[in-house]
């Protein structure tokens, strides 16, 4: 049975260009900083990032944790997003492992922070109160359809956040898909941050891995909770030299799934029941919702499934769709139908 699986862009698969690049990687001791393959990875992602330094760790999650523990020490505290990916879906590993408080603010709806709500929360010099170290930003918001943040925002929140001697982190998940939709630079986008951490294994369709860059310090104070973390590897390069590849030959071509989404949104928008606004969608993530009484997210996702279409539900009411790169234009016009067929 034909399968169209937009459940997340986790699910690319490496392409024939990465499998060959993995079977021949160059490969040495990473713990060493000897694996060559690993190393011209770290320096690529800093200098598209304009950063000092790159640092490969498995897997975003482990790359926020780490940068967390590089910016802060056990009872400061970070001021982020109430949707934040950090702080929902991370099991706590903030407070859990670090020993480091959240104050969580609201995500407006594009994903951004109120700034006069991250002043508000900036904690002053009382012995009563955690030590406010870092603010999260998250670019694209997972949560917030997928918005990119612009670098016009990041002067602001970057200009409060050196008010107050503080540091910004960007979970930066996305942050290529960000950049494509604003038409920029990576590394202008990232200018105003003092850390970036972006998955080679969501969009850019490597099979493993993540990086976080950075100046040096920061970077040497990365690697040290890398290994704390368990997450010093070895031969790292059969897997780093996918990440090469997504690098040079998977970041452009993201507008294709951003337009791919726009599609789809345009098409569930004319399906009685659904309700999805498409001048909302950026990038490659769509929300929408089931608005009927005889049909909840569940249902409506469990008899799409059924007919080759996947999706996630969320909540009582929202479903997420994600397009990547096995995703064709053919293939949205294709769940559409299965999806209208669905509805009637």
């Amino acid at each position: 049975m034909r399968i169209v699986d937009l459940r997340s862009d986790t699910l690319t698969k490496p392409t024939a260009a990465m499998r060959r690049a993995m079977a021949e990687a160059e490969v040495g001791d990473d713990v060493f900083g000897e694996d060559p393959t690993v190393n011209h990875l770290e320096e690529m992602a800093a200098d598209r990032l304009g950063k000092e330094a790159g640092l490969f760790v498995a897997s975003g999650t482990m790359g926020n944790l780490v940068s967390l523990l590089a910016h802060c020490g056990r009872g400061d505290e970070i001021i982020l997003g109430s949707q934040a990916h950090t702080f929902r879906a991370e099991q706590g590993g903030s407070a859990a492992l670090a020993g480091i408080h959240p104050w969580t603010i609201p995500n407006q709806p594009d994903g951004r922070l109120d700034l006069e709500d991250i002043k508000f929360a900036i904690r002053g010099d009382d012995i009563h109160f955690p030590r406010t170290r870092l603010i999260i930003l998250e670019n694209t918001h997972n949560g917030c359809s997928g918005y990119p943040l612009d670098a016009d925002y990041m002067a602001a929140a970057s200009k409060i956040a050196r008010q107050h001697k503080l540091k910004i982190h960007v979970d930066g998940a996305r942050f290529f898909n960000a950049a494509v939709a604003l038409g920029m630079a990576a590394k202008d986008l990232a200018a105003e941050a003092d850390s970036v951490s972006f998955c080679l294994s969501k969009g850019l369709a490597a099979p493993v891995g993540s990086v976080i860059c950075g100046n040096k310090d920061f970077i040497n104070e990365a690697r040290r909770a890398r290994k704390v973390l368990g997450g010093g590897m070895r031969q790292a390069g059969v897997l780093a030299a996918a990440g090469i590849v997504s690098l040079n030959e998977m970041v452009e071509r993201l507008a294709e799934d951003h337009t791919n989404a726009k599609q789809l949104a345009v098409g569930l928008a004319q399906i009685p029941g659904l309700i999805v606004d498409p001048d909302q969608i950026h990038t490659n993530i769509i929300y929408f919702e089931v608005k009927r009484e005889d049909m909840t997210p569940q249902k409506f996702v469990q008899r799409i499934d059924a007919a080759g279409v996947r999706m996630l539900p969320l909540g009582p009411q929202r479903i997420r769709a994600v397009t990547h790169y096995h995703i064709t234009s053919e293939d949205i016009d294709w769940a559409l139908d299965v999806i209208s067929k669905v509805m009637k």
